[in-house]
């Protein structure tokens, strides 16, 4: 009887390792039909691979890959190019493993860098690469690249292609296959995987930054920030993914766990968590002593460990609070920021900030400390009253004003889309802000490089405007919003910015339904309290002002006289919000 033959010859292999070209001319010599898993899935979607993941989550991407290697796998006389994180499914492996010879081409990260900037020069902007998003996309290669070496090291051969030509290449491929096929069908149990039976337990983990938006490098700890369409049912296995087990504690207000509580959990318990659910009243009442006394005792009672998960599943109170606990709880646990309102995930979810109110202040007990993920789920925001919604739009104004001209023509441009929450330029727009948020976190955590203190633009007169009013009239994106065009008078009025500059921004808010001014606002008690305010030095108040589009200064010479002057303009007319109570 003749001996069978291998039925395919499949390529595995990190991005940037030329398994497409190389595959295309393997098969071109065999005679054989190409494969490439991922332009098969992108066609399937009928979209490029990172509209997937941006659009409908990393999940779904996965399962999606899944059924086209099975799909592939099924064939013969093929020489199939896989994904670069197909080898991290215990299932997808075990399919190629039965499925023919597993031949793995290597490249050191420095070729993968070099080779993907190429592809993207010689495609221009008909090519997106994640991998070169960011500052130091060599470090993402390489710390991605060394979490799937063991898996791309389980191949049958392994071919390093750094000094070598696609042809070189394919030649070797083709060497390889035919001497590992005189030795066909492989034993069981040796090669890419064991038995088939322990597929779905030796899954591997995707890596914790793997498909995430970007990743914040503060000095006391890094981790990735995940912004994405629908992705609250990866939550579960992104707690997996950053190596948390065990108990997951998710705490939440009443109102956000009636909304997306039930799918937090669920996902929660896929992934094998044993979860304890807590809630609090919604509302700024719930970030106390108090209510972190109570969630106390409840961890107590369910003997939480240090090693469980504590899940912030709501906006910036619930952020807070969860995260007070969660840095004070047997000296620290590890804390997941879910953010459910638009606020809390271009602010507060990406600041590494967490306090409880006490009765003579907000925020004056709390502490610096960073998650170990941030999971955006920016379809929670179809939930939010519109009031809600066009108050986190201000800090997102705020973050392109201040830091980034380029966010702010990107909402300029698409405003009335984002107003609506178009799918695709939310999430951009979302995970683009954040970003801006958790690049200023990196480089001054604790607020003692004056960096963070750009992000008060707006905030110097939006928080009078909020502490005078009793915290009854005004949200704060609305009182910020406000306040950035006092400040944006200021600035033109000292000679930093023209008039042109003013309009734009005044003109941007309102396209979001945000006022620009605060008619009969008490001019006189505005003044008093600004004089209080945290960033005033030597009896002097401290300004963020504009520059220019996109760059931001701190004055403190501001003249008092000014200000009133800017103070009356902007009490004179114009829209004043409906009372909150």
């Amino acid at each position: 009887m003749a001996k069978a033959a291998p039925r395919n010859l499949i390529l595995t292999g990190f991005s940037g390792s030329g398994k497409s070209v190389v595959g295309r001319e393997i098969a071109r010599r065999l005679g054989w039909a190409f494969v490439d898993t991922d332009a098969e899935v992108a066609a399937r979607a009928g979209k490029p691979i990172p509209d997937i993941f941006v659009q409908d989550g990393e999940p779904a991407f996965r399962e999606l890959e899944r059924q086209v290697l099975e799909w592939a796998c099924a064939g013969s006389g093929q020489v199939i190019a896989t994904g670069g994180g197909a080898v991290l499914s215990a299932e997808s492996r075990a399919l190629m493993a039965e499925a023919g010879v597993v031949l793995c081409l290597e490249a050191q990260p420095q070729t993968i860098l070099r080779r993907l900037r190429e592809q993207v020069e010689q495609a221009g902007s008909d090519v997106s690469r994640p991998l070169l998003v960011g500052e130091d996309p060599l470090a993402r290669i390489q710390a991605l690249k060394e979490f799937r070496q063991p898996f791309y090291a389980a191949a049958d051969w392994a071919i390093h292609t750094d000094a070598l030509a696609p042809a070189q290449v394919a030649r070797e491929a083709l060497r390889a296959f035919r001497l590992l096929s005189r030795h066909w069908p492989r034993p069981q149990g040796q090669g890419p995987l064991g038995p088939r039976a322990s597929a779905r337990e030796s899954d591997a983990p995707y890596c914790e930054d793997a498909g995430a938006t970007f990743v914040v490098e503060a000095p006391s700890g890094r981790y990735p920030v995940f912004v994405g369409w629908g992705i609250l049912d990866g939550l579960g296995q992104r707690l997996r993914n950053a190596g948390l087990k065990g108990k997951a504690i998710l705490i939440s207000d009443e109102m956000v766990f009636a909304r997306h509580g039930r799918q937090a959990r669920e996902s929660l318990e896929r992934a094998r968590f044993e979860v304890l659910t807590l809630t609090v009243p919604a509302g700024e009442a719930s970030k106390s002593l108090e209510q972190a006394s109570r969630l106390y005792d409840k961890l107590i009672a369910a003997r939480a460990e240090r090693g469980h998960a504590m899940v912030a599943l709501g906006g910036g109170v619930v952020g807070d609070l969860a995260g007070f606990v969660a840095a004070t709880y047997l000296r620290g646990v590890p804390l997941v920021q879910a953010p459910t309102s638009l606020l809390a995930m271009v602010d507060a979810g990406v600041g590494g900030k967490v306090a409880v109110n006490h009765k003579l202040g907000k925020n004056l007990i709390g502490a610096f400390y960073q998650p170990r993920l941030v999971l955006m789920d920016v379809a929670t925001l179809a939930t939010l009253p519109p009031r809600e919604l066009a108050s986190g739009w201000a800090e997102v104004i705020k973050h392109g004003l201040i830091l980034d001209s380029r966010l702010f023509r990107y909402l300029e441009r698409h405003a009335p889309r984002l107003a609506a929450l178009d799918r695709e330029r939310t999430v951009r727009a979302v995970g683009w802000s954040a970003a801006v948020k958790g690049k200023v976190v990196a480089q001054d955590e604790r607020e003692t490089k004056g960096l963070r203190t750009l992000l008060n633009y707006g905030h110097t007169i939006g928080h009078a405007l909020e502490a005078t009013s009793g915290y009854q009239d005004w949200l704060h994106g609305e009182a910020v919003a406000v306040g950035m065009m006092g400040a944006a008078r200021l600035s033109q009025r000292l000679g930093l910015i023209p008039e042109e500059v003013v309009e734009r921004q005044r003109a941007l808010l309102m396209a979001f339904g945000l006022p620009t001014r605060c008619p009969g606002a008490d001019i006189s008690r505005l003044t008093e309290t600004m004089a209080l305010d945290k960033k005033v030095a030597e009896a002097k108040v401290r300004w963020v002002l504009l520059k220019r589009l996109g760059q931001a200064v701190v004055r403190g010479d501001v003249p008092p006289g000014l200000v009133r002057e800017v103070l009356e303009e902007l009490g004179r007319d114009g829209r004043r919000p409906a009372s909150r109570a």
